[in-house]
Protein backbone atom coordinates (compact mmCIF):
# COMPACT_ATOMS: atom_id res chain seq x y z
CA UNK A 1 0.00 0.00 0.00
CA UNK A 2 2.80 2.43 0.88
CA UNK A 3 4.50 1.83 -2.45
CA UNK A 4 1.29 2.81 -4.24
CA UNK A 5 1.60 6.48 -3.28
CA UNK A 6 2.85 8.27 -6.41
CA UNK A 7 2.76 11.91 -5.25
CA UNK A 8 6.39 13.06 -4.91
CA UNK A 9 7.79 10.46 -7.30
CA UNK A 10 9.44 11.46 -10.58
CA UNK A 11 9.70 9.32 -13.72
CA UNK A 12 12.39 10.67 -16.10
CA UNK A 13 11.36 11.12 -19.71
CA UNK A 14 11.91 13.16 -22.86
CA UNK A 15 8.34 13.92 -23.85
CA UNK A 16 6.68 17.26 -24.57
CA UNK A 17 5.05 17.19 -21.13
CA UNK A 18 8.39 16.53 -19.41
CA UNK A 19 10.02 19.37 -21.37
CA UNK A 20 7.40 21.98 -20.53
CA UNK A 21 8.52 24.93 -18.45
CA UNK A 22 7.84 24.00 -14.78
CA UNK A 23 6.12 27.35 -14.25
CA UNK A 24 3.63 26.55 -17.00
CA UNK A 25 3.05 23.04 -15.60
CA UNK A 26 2.36 24.41 -12.12
CA UNK A 27 -0.09 26.99 -13.49
CA UNK A 28 -1.77 24.34 -15.66
CA UNK A 29 -2.12 22.02 -12.65
CA UNK A 30 -3.70 24.73 -10.49
CA UNK A 31 -6.01 25.70 -13.36
CA UNK A 32 -6.98 22.05 -13.77
CA UNK A 33 -7.72 21.70 -10.04
CA UNK A 34 -9.71 24.95 -9.99
CA UNK A 35 -11.75 23.82 -13.00
CA UNK A 36 -12.95 20.77 -11.06
CA UNK A 37 -14.82 23.07 -8.67
CA UNK A 38 -16.61 24.83 -11.53
CA UNK A 39 -18.25 21.66 -12.80
CA UNK A 40 -21.91 21.31 -11.86
CA UNK A 41 -23.05 18.81 -14.52
CA UNK A 42 -21.80 15.31 -15.12
CA UNK A 43 -20.97 15.84 -18.79
CA UNK A 44 -18.46 18.50 -17.68
CA UNK A 45 -16.21 15.65 -16.57
CA UNK A 46 -15.97 14.53 -20.23
CA UNK A 47 -13.70 17.52 -20.87
CA UNK A 48 -11.67 16.70 -17.74
CA UNK A 49 -11.26 13.08 -18.83
CA UNK A 50 -10.21 14.15 -22.33
CA UNK A 51 -7.68 16.66 -20.92
CA UNK A 52 -6.10 14.26 -18.43
CA UNK A 53 -6.06 11.42 -21.01
CA UNK A 54 -4.29 13.63 -23.55
CA UNK A 55 -1.68 14.67 -20.97
CA UNK A 56 -1.12 11.05 -19.91
CA UNK A 57 -0.71 9.82 -23.49
CA UNK A 58 1.72 12.61 -24.44
CA UNK A 59 3.78 12.14 -21.26
CA UNK A 60 3.92 8.35 -21.85
CA UNK A 61 3.21 7.77 -18.17
CA UNK A 62 1.69 4.35 -17.68
CA UNK A 63 -1.88 4.46 -16.45
CA UNK A 64 -1.02 2.00 -13.68
CA UNK A 65 1.00 4.73 -11.92
CA UNK A 66 -2.06 6.99 -11.81
CA UNK A 67 -4.26 4.17 -10.50
CA UNK A 68 -1.62 3.24 -7.92
CA UNK A 69 -1.86 6.78 -6.57
CA UNK A 70 -5.58 6.26 -5.91
CA UNK A 71 -5.23 3.05 -3.89
CA UNK A 72 -3.96 4.59 -0.62
CA UNK A 73 -6.82 7.13 -0.71
CA UNK A 74 -9.61 4.72 -1.61
CA UNK A 75 -10.87 4.76 2.00
CA UNK A 76 -11.21 8.56 1.94
CA UNK A 77 -13.01 8.42 -1.41
CA UNK A 78 -15.42 5.73 -0.18
CA UNK A 79 -16.04 7.63 3.07
CA UNK A 80 -16.82 10.77 1.07
CA UNK A 81 -19.23 8.83 -1.14
CA UNK A 82 -20.92 7.25 1.90
CA UNK A 83 -21.40 10.55 3.71
CA UNK A 84 -22.83 12.26 0.64
CA UNK A 85 -25.23 9.41 -0.12
CA UNK A 86 -26.73 9.25 3.37
CA UNK A 87 -26.34 12.85 4.57
CA UNK A 88 -27.77 14.74 1.59
CA UNK A 89 -31.45 15.56 1.82
CA UNK A 90 -33.75 15.22 -1.15
CA UNK A 91 -36.07 12.79 -2.88
CA UNK A 92 -35.85 9.46 -1.03
CA UNK A 93 -35.44 6.44 -3.30
CA UNK A 94 -34.48 3.81 -0.70
CA UNK A 95 -34.38 3.47 3.09
CA UNK A 96 -31.96 1.32 5.11
CA UNK A 97 -32.93 1.31 8.79
CA UNK A 98 -32.62 5.00 9.76
CA UNK A 99 -30.56 5.94 6.73
CA UNK A 100 -32.18 7.33 3.62
CA UNK A 101 -30.66 7.19 0.17
CA UNK A 102 -31.72 10.19 -1.89
CA UNK A 103 -31.47 10.97 -5.57
CA UNK A 104 -29.58 14.18 -4.78
CA UNK A 105 -27.25 12.23 -2.47
CA UNK A 106 -26.29 9.78 -5.21
CA UNK A 107 -25.65 12.64 -7.62
CA UNK A 108 -23.53 14.54 -5.07
CA UNK A 109 -21.59 11.38 -4.17
CA UNK A 110 -20.75 10.81 -7.83
CA UNK A 111 -19.62 14.41 -8.21
CA UNK A 112 -17.36 14.27 -5.16
CA UNK A 113 -15.84 10.90 -6.07
CA UNK A 114 -14.96 12.05 -9.61
CA UNK A 115 -13.62 15.34 -8.27
CA UNK A 116 -11.28 13.61 -5.81
CA UNK A 117 -10.11 11.05 -8.38
CA UNK A 118 -9.25 13.69 -10.99
CA UNK A 119 -7.67 15.97 -8.38
CA UNK A 120 -5.31 13.24 -7.20
CA UNK A 121 -4.56 12.19 -10.78
CA UNK A 122 -3.70 15.74 -11.86
CA UNK A 123 -1.41 16.35 -8.87
CA UNK A 124 0.32 13.00 -9.42
CA UNK A 125 0.90 13.76 -13.10
CA UNK A 126 2.68 17.00 -12.17
CA UNK A 127 5.21 15.32 -9.86
CA UNK A 128 5.63 12.28 -12.13
CA UNK A 129 6.76 14.51 -15.03
CA UNK A 130 8.67 17.24 -13.15
CA UNK A 131 11.98 16.75 -11.38
CA UNK A 132 12.35 18.19 -7.85
CA UNK A 133 14.94 20.73 -9.04
CA UNK A 134 12.70 21.98 -11.84
CA UNK A 135 9.77 22.13 -9.43
CA UNK A 136 11.83 24.25 -7.02
CA UNK A 137 12.86 26.64 -9.80
CA UNK A 138 9.30 26.94 -11.05
CA UNK A 139 7.80 27.65 -7.62
CA UNK A 140 10.51 30.19 -6.84
CA UNK A 141 10.03 32.03 -10.13
CA UNK A 142 6.28 32.21 -9.59
CA UNK A 143 6.78 33.55 -6.05
CA UNK A 144 9.47 36.06 -7.02
CA UNK A 145 7.04 39.02 -7.39
CA UNK A 146 6.09 38.54 -3.72
CA UNK A 147 9.65 39.33 -2.63
CA UNK A 148 8.79 43.00 -2.84
CA UNK A 149 6.52 42.59 0.18
CA UNK A 150 9.06 40.51 2.12
CA UNK A 151 7.99 36.98 1.18
CA UNK A 152 11.05 34.61 1.16
CA UNK A 153 10.33 33.03 -2.23
CA UNK A 154 13.44 30.86 -2.41
CA UNK A 155 13.09 29.48 1.11
CA UNK A 156 9.40 28.65 0.63
CA UNK A 157 10.11 26.91 -2.68
CA UNK A 158 12.96 24.95 -1.14
CA UNK A 159 10.88 23.81 1.85
CA UNK A 160 7.95 22.76 -0.33
CA UNK A 161 10.16 20.79 -2.69
CA UNK A 162 12.13 19.08 0.09
CA UNK A 163 8.86 18.06 1.76
CA UNK A 164 7.52 16.72 -1.54
CA UNK A 165 10.77 14.99 -2.35
CA UNK A 166 10.94 13.18 0.99
CA UNK A 167 7.46 11.66 0.75
CA UNK A 168 8.72 8.58 -1.20
CA UNK A 169 11.80 8.38 1.04
CA UNK A 170 9.77 8.31 4.26
CA UNK A 171 7.36 5.79 2.77
CA UNK A 172 10.26 3.54 1.84
CA UNK A 173 11.67 3.90 5.35
CA UNK A 174 8.26 3.04 6.83
CA UNK A 175 8.06 -0.05 4.65
CA UNK A 176 11.50 -1.20 5.84
CA UNK A 177 10.55 -0.70 9.50
CA UNK A 178 7.29 -2.61 9.00
CA UNK A 179 9.09 -5.55 7.39
CA UNK A 180 11.70 -5.58 10.17
CA UNK A 181 8.99 -5.66 12.86
CA UNK A 182 6.97 -8.28 10.95
CA UNK A 183 10.08 -10.46 10.92
CA UNK A 184 10.03 -10.17 14.73
CA UNK A 185 6.40 -11.27 14.94
CA UNK A 186 4.47 -8.01 14.58
CA UNK A 187 1.10 -8.26 12.86
CA UNK A 188 -0.17 -5.30 10.83
CA UNK A 189 -2.77 -7.03 8.67
CA UNK A 190 -5.14 -9.00 10.91
CA UNK A 191 -7.96 -7.59 13.02
CA UNK A 192 -10.31 -4.67 12.47
CA UNK A 193 -9.35 -1.13 11.53
CA UNK A 194 -8.84 -0.03 15.15
CA UNK A 195 -6.60 -3.02 15.90
CA UNK A 196 -4.48 -2.38 12.83
CA UNK A 197 -4.25 1.32 13.69
CA UNK A 198 -2.96 0.47 17.18
CA UNK A 199 -0.43 -1.91 15.64
CA UNK A 200 1.00 1.00 13.66
CA UNK A 201 1.85 2.99 16.81
CA UNK A 202 5.22 1.23 17.38
CA UNK A 203 6.26 2.47 13.92
CA UNK A 204 6.10 6.11 14.95
CA UNK A 205 9.16 6.26 17.21
CA UNK A 206 11.71 4.71 14.79
CA UNK A 207 10.12 6.63 11.90
CA UNK A 208 10.46 9.98 13.69
CA UNK A 209 14.05 9.16 14.66
CA UNK A 210 14.83 8.30 11.04
CA UNK A 211 13.16 11.49 9.78
CA UNK A 212 15.11 13.70 12.21
CA UNK A 213 18.33 11.91 11.29
CA UNK A 214 17.74 12.50 7.58
CA UNK A 215 16.87 16.16 8.24
CA UNK A 216 20.10 16.60 10.22
CA UNK A 217 22.15 14.94 7.47
CA UNK A 218 20.54 17.18 4.84
CA UNK A 219 21.23 20.31 6.90
CA UNK A 220 24.87 19.33 7.39
CA UNK A 221 25.28 18.58 3.67
CA UNK A 222 23.80 21.97 2.72
CA UNK A 223 25.99 23.75 5.25
CA UNK A 224 29.11 21.91 4.03
CA UNK A 225 28.36 23.21 0.53
CA UNK A 226 28.07 26.77 1.87
CA UNK A 227 24.37 27.01 1.10
CA UNK A 228 23.11 30.51 1.81
CA UNK A 229 19.62 30.45 0.42
CA UNK A 230 18.74 32.40 -2.70
CA UNK A 231 21.30 35.16 -2.10
CA UNK A 232 23.49 35.61 -5.23
CA UNK A 233 22.47 32.15 -6.36
CA UNK A 234 22.83 31.28 -10.06
CA UNK A 235 21.53 28.38 -12.15
CA UNK A 236 23.11 26.28 -14.84
CA UNK A 237 19.82 26.13 -16.75
CA UNK A 238 17.77 29.29 -16.99
CA UNK A 239 14.01 28.94 -17.43
CA UNK A 240 12.81 30.22 -20.80
CA UNK A 241 9.35 30.05 -22.28
CA UNK A 242 9.23 28.23 -25.61
CA UNK A 243 6.61 27.86 -28.32
CA UNK A 244 5.49 24.54 -26.81
CA UNK A 245 4.70 26.35 -23.54
CA UNK A 246 2.49 28.80 -25.42
CA UNK A 247 0.69 25.90 -27.11
CA UNK A 248 0.10 24.15 -23.78
CA UNK A 249 -1.22 27.41 -22.28
CA UNK A 250 -3.68 27.89 -25.17
CA UNK A 251 -4.93 24.30 -24.79
CA UNK A 252 -5.44 24.90 -21.05
CA UNK A 253 -7.36 28.12 -21.73
CA UNK A 254 -9.57 26.25 -24.22
CA UNK A 255 -10.11 23.49 -21.64
CA UNK A 256 -11.09 25.97 -18.93
CA UNK A 257 -13.42 27.70 -21.38
CA UNK A 258 -15.08 24.34 -22.11
CA UNK A 259 -15.57 23.79 -18.38
CA UNK A 260 -17.20 27.21 -17.99
CA UNK A 261 -19.43 26.45 -20.99
CA UNK A 262 -20.52 23.15 -19.42
CA UNK A 263 -21.34 24.98 -16.18
CA UNK A 264 -23.53 27.71 -17.63
CA UNK A 265 -25.01 25.86 -20.61
CA UNK A 266 -28.67 25.11 -19.96
CA UNK A 267 -28.64 21.56 -21.41
CA UNK A 268 -28.59 19.05 -18.55
CA UNK A 269 -27.65 15.37 -18.32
Amino acid sequence: MLKDITIGQYIPGDTKIHNLDPRIKIIITFTFIASLFFINKFYGYIFVLAFISMATIISKIQIKYLFKGLKPLIVIILLTVFLNIFMTEGKVIYTIWRFKITKEGLSQAGFMALRLIFLITGASLLTLTTSPISLTDGIEKLLNPLRKIGVPAHEIAMMMTIALRFIPTLLEETDKIMKAQMARGADFESGNIITRAKAMIPLLVPLFISAFRRADELAMAMEARCYRGGENRTRMKQLKLELIDLGASLITVAFFGAILWSRYYTFKI
